[in-house]
């Protein structure tokens, strides 16, 4: 069944239903859906586009073989030096500020889908220290403090939710004057989850314009007209609900910046599927995933792991009151993430060496795949893990570098990114988006990131559980499909 694409303009109001399904999905996909998001229209400021063209080609596969997990390759090896500085000149500033209790899948979907785009993205800490200890207590390291902000310029400002996080933002003076600048020089500045409410709209910023924010939040709203739609552009000003509108927000704010094809290309190389559809992880094999108090999970991170899977996977778990362990096998506790996101982990993998785990699960991300599967504490973690008949889990790059490598994908179905499918030896389920095989689940890459982690909740901890985390991160799931497999 073809896809149906469906316009409908609002009135007067210049509130446009887009239809953006199709461009979203991914070429194994091909269930008929329809957009539910809403944008406004405004004069000097270009709007998401319109239409079945929207996301033009996303049938093909990825046009590039890149092993630089989610990076699309250039059309040509080399550039003149008169389109270098063209590229340079073209540079867009965005300004993303952090506080402790920032929800981190926010702000790191923020930074990391809008640095793949080319933005020079700034994470600047509202606090007295650049370390912040986000909402999930992951330790986010800023790149700047935000009063070295002042009389700085930006093509965009975007603040993260989170709480009280987004109060922290709100308080900040500093920040309240730069994003009044921003407002007051016609540059745009965006906000998702608690902060349009808490921050933007407290600061006068919301006032005559539609604005959405996180279900929780609404009631602070004025205009309450748009609250239902997961992105909301309205002027100078785009808003959106939450963690599981995140990516649709951020790819929004690229196609402000740079315009719909790099968009289109960022989407695809995410494995961005539209809200409208909801795949089920496909389990072969079933068996039960004993849960239990204190269940404990270890992620393993290195330098370039990737940042969205990264938090994603910790964020999700501890939602789910999971007790997570983030150890990096690196020399220090800080890494720098695929995207240059800087987290700091728990513990070195050395400290955890003779701990037990329920489950240990991977992130992806080039080279940080790599770093995983060339530490030897790990591969004995992992080892050991299988051995005790214990659950593992990789995303990304991970399945066929970490797992297929060493061993564990023998006689298991699995799944990876794309570009990395080919090194998987049973090749039967590689186009799904989340896979469970016996003790083992694997996925595809940073817009599959929440299905991956909140199918481990899922098998941990049933469906009526992940389905009210589902809810609170705005974000659609469906029940586990069972799937028959054939040898």
């Amino acid at each position: 069944m073809a896809c149906v694409m469906k316009h409908a303009l609002m009135g007067s109001s210049g509130i446009v239903n887009l239809a953006v399904a199709k461009q979203f999905r991914f070429p194994e996909a091909a269930a008929c859906v329809h957009s539910r998001f809403k944008f406004r229209s405004s004069p000097g400021i270009s709007t998401f586009a319109q239409g079945e063209e929207l996301f033009a080609g996303v049938r093909k596969r990825l046009h590039s073989r890149d092993r630089s997990c989610g990076l699309v390759a250039s059309s040509s090896s080399s550039s003149s030096a008169s389109s270098s500085m063209a590229a340079v000149a073209d540079k867009k500033h965005v300004l993303v500020p952090i506080a402790n209790d920032t929800e981190e899948m926010e702000a790191v979907i923020l930074a990391d889908v809008l640095r793949r785009a080319g933005a020079d993205v700034t994470l600047a800490s509202v606090e007295k220290d650049l370390q912040i200890l986000a909402s999930r207590k992951v330790k986010l390291v800023a790149d700047t403090n935000i009063l070295s902000c002042e009389g700085h310029k930006y093509d965009l400002i975007v603040l993260p939710g989170g709480m009280p996080g987004a109060a922290r933002l709100r308080d900040s003076p500093t920040l309240q004057k730069l994003v009044e600048v921003q407002a007051k020089e016609q540059r745009p500045f965006a906000a998702v989850c608690a902060a349009p409410a808490v921050a933007l709209e407290t600061w006068g910023l919301l006032q005559g314009l539609k604005a959405t924010c996180h279900p929780a939040f609404t009631e602070h709203l004025t205009n309450k007209e748009a609250l239902d739609n997961r992105v909301v552009r309205d002027g100078l000003a785009t808003t959106s609900r939450g963690p599981g509108t995140s990516i649709e927000f951020a790819l929004s704010l690229v196609e402000q910046l740079y315009g719909k094809d790099k968009m289109q290309e960022i989407a695809k190389a995410l494995i961005v599927l539209s809200p409208d559809v909801t795949p089920a992880a496909e389990e072969y094999n079933p068996t039960k995933w004993k849960g239990k108090d204190g269940f404990r999970v270890l992620v393993p991170i290195a330098n370039g792991s990737e940042d969205i899977e990264s938090v994603v996977i910790i964020d999700v778990l501890r939602r789910a009151g999971f007790d997570v362990v983030v150890a990096s096998v690196a020399e220090d506790l800080q890494i720098v993430a695929a995207r240059k996101v800087k987290i700091v982990a728990d513990s070195l993998i050395g400290d955890v060496a003779a701990s037990e785990f329920d489950a240990i699960v991977l992130p992806g991300g080039m080279p940080g795949a790599e770093h995983l599967h060339r530490c030897p504490t790990l591969t004995k973690l992992l080892q050991k893990q299988v051995h005790s008949g214990k659950i593992v889990g990789a995303i990304c790059a991970s399945p066929a570098v970490v797992l297929e490598a060493s061993g564990i994908l023998k006689g298991k179905k699995a799944t990876a990114f794309p570009s990395f499918t080919k090194d998987l030896s049973d090749q039967s389920a590689v186009n799904a988006r989340v896979v469970i095989d016996g003790h083992v689940i694997t996925s595809r890459g940073p817009g599959t990131a929440m299905e991956f982690a909140l199918s481990i909740v899922e098998k941990v901890l049933g469906y009526e559980k992940v389905s009210s985390m589902a809810d609170a991160m705005v974000l659609p799931y469906s029940k586990i499909l069972l799937k028959q497999a054939v040898h």
